[in-house]
């Protein structure tokens, strides 16, 4: 009897013991690698969160628009050359022995790499040049409580504060503490940014005074704004913000 009670003991220690380090070694495996549970967190989250869209870089490529024209010329094949090609209202463009080619949307890289492969059809490889010549300019929209409300030629490099004087400045009654920043980050999306141009002033400090990107539009309000969203779909800016 004696011996059964030490070997039933025994064997309850072992299992204690077994199972301790069993713990032991997962939580040792989930601190070990991270990155398993990270990313597990991550396809949760990305699962239920709504879709961002990705911001803008500054220094993106012009892309080709509707009413924009370009030149089109052979260095081997100069019979197919084409002066002022105008992008038409749905996008496409009429070539000299392909048709129509829609083009909309594409950088001069990118086109250049489209009629290459549609020329690859008649010509042995062809070598293409395109230079844009009349295409929508750079600028910027003011609106609101300043003096000039309009849109303005984007030239160099031009800061919300910048923007606001070559627009005519605040008016008497613009609220300098909240004046809206807003771009284009997609097709269907805007965003909104609050700036504090009065703080800026005062303290002497224009580090966070931002670069303006083409097509973006800044907003002088006569009142202030108790929120605002991040993030403001297009066919919605209207009714956000009727502009007066």
């Amino acid at each position: 009897m004696v011996v059964m009670k030490k070997l039933k003991l025994i064997v309850t220690l072992m299992s204690v013991l077994v199972f301790t380090a069993s713990q032991s070694v997962s939580q040792a495996g989930q601190v070990a690698d991270p990155g398993t549970s990270n990313s597990a967190l991550n396809t949760a989250n990305a699962a239920g969160a709504p879709t961002i869209p990705h911001l803008q870089s500054r220094d993106q490529r012009y892309r080709i628009s509707a009413g924009d024209s370009f030149d089109v010329t052979f260095d081997l094949s100069p019979e197919f050359n084409q002066t002022a090609v105008t992008v038409q209202p749905d996008g496409f463009i009429t070539l000299k022995g392909i048709g129509d080619l829609k083009v909309e949307g594409q950088t001069v890289p990118e086109l250049t790499g489209t009629l290459r492969t549609a020329y690859d059809k008649i010509l042995h490889d062809p070598i293409i040049s395109v230079v844009l010549k009349d295409f929508e300019k750079p600028y910027f929209i003011a609106d609101g409580q300043i003096g000039k409300p309009g849109k303005y030629d984007l030239r160099g490099q031009v800061t919300l504060t910048e923007a606001i004087a070559i627009a005519g400045g605040f008016t008497d009654k613009a609220k300098h503490s909240q004046v809206l920043l807003f771009r284009r980050v997609s097709d269907q999306w805007l965003e909104a940014k609050l700036l504090n141009v009065k703080k800026m002033e005062k303290s002497g400090n224009l580090s966070e005074d931002p670069f303006l990107h083409p097509g973006d539009m800044l907003f002088v309000p006569k009142n202030t704004f108790s929120k605002i969203d991040r993030l403001i779909p297009v066919s919605s800016f209207g009714s956000y913000f009727p502009i007066p």
